[in-house]
């Protein structure tokens, strides 16, 4: 009888389980959840874009590249094992693009601990 195999299977990553079962950790509109965010998000949203890339580990100019934040969306749901499609994370950063940017933000500083 062989060894049992012990190591990794493969496509197994750094990015959770790659089950999707959880939510964001606040709504689409919860701004008042974190009003910095909000304020950012309202006046100063590309420098809230590239915030939010920094602070997730990415380049600060992904919010400069066209479906950059898309992609990005997307990483973040894999990561945290949010529900979602890839079809819906390009549909909400490019029809709800501030909205759905402050709350990857918001999703960033809570998961870092910075919010509550």
């Amino acid at each position: 009888m062989s060894n049992p195999v012990v190591t990794q299977q493969p496509g197994a990553g750094p990015y959770g389980t790659n089950v999707q079962t959880g939510d964001w950790s606040s709504g689409l509109c919860s701004c008042c959840s974190d009003l910095l965010v909000c304020a950012f998000g309202c006046f100063c949203p590309f420098p809230l874009a590239c915030y939010a890339a920094n602070k997730y580990g990415e380049n600060p100019c992904l919010a400069c590249v066209p479906g950059g934040m898309a992609s990005m969306r997307t990483h973040m749901r894999l990561t945290y094992g949010i529900q979602g499609t890839l079809c819906n994370d390009a549909l909400m950063t490019t029809f709800c693009g501030w909205c759905e940017i402050c709350r990857m933000a918001r999703e960033i500083r809570f998961r870092n601990g910075d919010i509550s």
